[in-house]
């Protein structure tokens, strides 16, 4: 089935699988992973797109992301992997957000000829003030889901969280 038959499927509120794929290696496993992957790239189409209190860059936001859910701050080379951008483009904007006070880079201390780029506070507030931005966004919409949809939505919530889990395992992995 192609990506907009998809779509239209992922769409419809009563579009429920037809049942467990014959090739499938459990009977339990009705999940069409198809529908999924649309319906997080239809969300992530608008969540990305709400309006902004800061008119950041994409790349801009995911850098501050990656470096305030880490535990650990990161190397330029680590950064640019994780970010899927080149070593000079994130040479270049790990330079603006520190000329922002977003970022600061520090000496690795296991090697001195190397550097550490560090979230500051200013550049995590950006983070939490986008975050915050976003859920007053969402209230007003997902106010309009049924009880039975804020009830299902609330219980895809774990499984969502434990799937970026393991896709961040999978990456590191790598």
């Amino acid at each position: 089935m192609d990506h907009t038959a998809h779509a239209a499927r992922s769409a419809d509120p009563d579009h429920t699988p037809a049942g467990p794929r014959p090739d499938a290696p459990d009977a339990l496993d009705v999940l069409d992973v198809e529908a999924l992957a649309t319906a997080v790239e239809n969300f992530n189409r608008f969540y990305i797109r709400l309006p902004v209190l800061e008119r950041l860059s994409f790349t801009t936001l995911s850098v501050l992301d990656t470096l305030a859910t880490r535990t650990a701050p990161m190397r330029l080379t680590e950064l640019a992997r994780t970010e899927q951008v080149s070593q000079p483009g994130i040479t270049q904007l790990v330079t603006r957000l520190e000329r922002d006070g977003l970022v600061e880079r520090r000496p690795d201390p296991a090697d001195r000829r190397a550097v550490l780029v560090h979230i500051t506070p200013a550049g995590r507030r950006i983070g939490e003030d986008r975050h915050a931005d976003r859920a007053r966004h969402l209230r007003p919409l997902i106010d309009r889901l049924t009880p039975e949809q804020r009830t299902a939505l609330a219980g895809a919530l774990p499984v969502l969280n434990r799937l970026a889990e393991l896709g961040a395992e999978a990456r590191a992995a790598r």
